[in-house]
């Protein structure tokens, strides 16, 4: 226990210290049910992450989507764990090659780059291919980047990657998986 400073009396003394240790406790509860919450929200650490996790993850189960006469090599994330890493900490994408986000219900789902190095382009995708709208996002950005409308289906690219193409909102892709 610390001694009250000159001129503070005990009773006042003993509420600051009271007052700190809620605070302290406050804390530590608040810490302890966002580190309980983080694995079902597919959250992840980014204080306290391993080698491992820092890793990109396993190259996933590939699908051919087409675009026009332009063929795309798409890795499917279709469950919450590997949607949760998608393309975090992979340093390069082969030609017209990306990640398909596939989701088991229309909704909006929302997406941001943290710990992804690479700028992307994001195309939401209606259940028959046609694209919802397109957005540039920035590596290692937490800005959110919606669907204009609920989707399924989202397909990460190289930035720019649509527009040297001229592949734009309206346009649809083949051979999405169902």
């Amino acid at each position: 226990m610390t001694e009250p400073a000159a001129g503070t009396s005990p009773t006042a003394h003993a509420r600051s210290l009271r007052t700190r240790a809620v605070r302290a406790a406050r804390t530590a509860l608040v810490g302890a049910a966002l580190a309980a919450l983080a694995p079902m929200a597919g959250w992840s650490s980014a204080t306290a992450q391993s080698p491992e996790d820092r890793a990109p993850q396993p190259t996933l189960p590939r699908v051919d989507l087409s675009a026009g006469i332009h063929v795309i090599r798409a890795e499917v994330a279709a469950d919450p764990t590997t949607r949760a890493r998608g393309l975090m900490f992979r340093e390069k994408l082969g030609r017209n090659e990306g990640m398909l986000f596939v989701f088991e219900r229309k909704e909006t789902h929302c997406f941001w780059m943290r710990n992804t190095p690479l700028p992307l382009s994001i195309a939401f995708l209606e259940d028959d291919g046609t694209i919802v709208n397109i957005a540039d996002m920035k590596p290692r950005s937490d800005d959110s980047h919606c669907p204009a409308r609920p989707v399924r289906y989202a397909l990460e690219m190289e930035q720019g990657w649509f527009a040297k193409r001229g592949v734009a909102a309206g346009a649809r892709l083949g051979g999405l998986p169902r």
